[in-house]
């Protein structure tokens, strides 16, 4: 099987006047249903005076105000979810909850979160028996990356994550050809089984690795690999808007993904930045059950329109290179410093805390510090975490005569990355 060449469909090679024009189509659609109920963009509009009459062009399409995802929180809590839909709850297929906390409601549509061509760039194909770990719990990324598989003809071992034991069970005593997760995982799931005497590279079949949800430095990419004797791409999305963009076989950055329009904007004014210039991800998902118009992901990047050897003809983005905000994303959770408060108001003793977020040798870490002016138990002060964020942070209480300087940051993000 040559898992290299072809294209999920058409749209991966359009000309970029053609492209363009479909988009600007698919776009008018969205706004048009976003206009048709009384809800978020409407009060947006409203609020910078802004007319529909008045959106005719892509130029004036992007100088719409961005929605960004703290106030798409807020404003969820406010206003409730119907506020954001053209469609009665009831009539979606699922709703998910992330941290933040923010819904994510899901259409009915086929390949409603997009990913099935990014998986087919990847170099999965029909007849593939998929491992995937991403968590199945409220949190989209289990069934939204899925759907797509079974799209595409594969079968699907619904893993979930955790349980080394058993995820090595699974590889070894069934025909396994994909892997879906974190790279990290999958490189301690190597790790574990030579510890056991196994030799991934020949006592497992991982032809594929679709990985996402944390950076994935090169040197990892190629330890993976070597270690599994197989082939991992990364794909790009958040559980709000689902695929923004993909890895090809040519690598250099990542293909946006053609059901969505992706705009590098200046974080400051909204407005899009020239191509190869840092901006922020602005994403406006095709999808007219929950239009989400010009939402700001808080991620920076950088966009390359070279041409790409392996026919796609969608611009790059040149990886995630940082975050706008105060925020980290750690294993596909975000942390918000404001919900590390809340979980931390349970615990009187607790007078100051600060998250660490790192990665030695290219696995995260995640630590939480606490100053106390009495005893606390770190087991509850780590499940108290993980109740709220979902992730579970190495609890360290800070000795006689340590502190946290007043005013420090609340979350330090140390990872580096070559």
């Amino acid at each position: 099987m040559d898992r290299t060449q072809g294209f999920y469909h058409d749209l991966e090679t359009e000309s970029e006047s053609v492209r363009t024009n479909r988009q600007w189509q698919t776009i008018q659609a969205v706004v048009e249903k976003a206009l048709s109920f009384e809800g978020e963009f409407r009060e947006r509009l409203a609020s910078v005076g802004i007319v529909a009459d008045e959106i005719r062009s892509l130029d004036d399409f992007t100088s719409i105000p961005v929605l960004r995802k703290k106030d798409l929180s807020r404003l969820q809590r406010e206003k409730g979810l119907s506020w954001f839909l053209s469609r009665a709850p009831g009539r979606l297929s699922r709703i998910y909850q992330s941290p933040g906390p923010i819904y994510d409601p899901e259409g009915r549509g086929a390949d409603y979160w997009g990913w099935a061509e990014a998986f087919f760039a990847a170099g999965v194909r029909d007849g593939d028996l998929a491992q995937m770990t991403f968590s199945y719990h409220l949190t989209p990324a289990g069934l939204m990356l899925e759907e797509p598989l079974r799209a595409l003809g594969c079968a699907v071992i619904p893993a979930g994550p955790g349980n080394s034991a058993v995820q090595l069970q699974l590889m070894q005593e069934l025909p396994v050809t994909v892997f879906v997760g974190m790279t990290s995982f999958l490189k301690s799931l190597g790790e574990k089984a030579r510890e056991k005497g196994s030799d991934p590279k020949k006592d497992f079949g991982l032809k594929v690795g679709f990985v996402a949800a944390e950076r994935l430095t090169e040197s990892l990419r190629t330890e993976v690999q070597e270690m599994f004797g197989m082939i991992i791409r990364q794909g790009y999305g958040t559980a709000d808007v689902g695929c923004i963009a993909y890895e090809c076989r040519e690598l250099g950055g990542m293909h946006l993904s053609n059901r969505c329009f992706v705009e590098l904007c200046d974080p400051a004014t909204g407005r899009p930045v020239p191509t190869g210039e840092l901006g922020e991800v602005v994403v406006t998902p095709f999808s007219p059950d929950y239009p989400l118009i010009r939402l700001a992901t808080g991620d920076l990047s950088r966009l390359s329109d070279f041409p790409c050897a392996c026919g796609r003809t969608t611009p790059k983005l040149q990886g995630i290179l940082g975050r706008v905000d105060d925020t980290a994303k750690v294993r596909g959770q975000f942390i918000y410093p404001a919900q590390v408060a809340q979980a931390m108001s349970r615990f009187p003793q607790i007078l100051r805390h600060q998250v660490v977020v790192g990665n030695p040798g290219g696995k995260e870490t995640l630590t939480l510090r606490i100053e106390t002016n009495g005893p606390a138990d770190p087991g509850a002060v780590g499940a108290g975490f993980q109740e709220v964020i979902k992730l579970r942070p190495v609890v360290v209480t800070l000795g006689l005569g340590e502190t946290i300087p007043e005013g420090a940051p609340a979350l330090v993000d140390e990872r580096t990355y070559d």
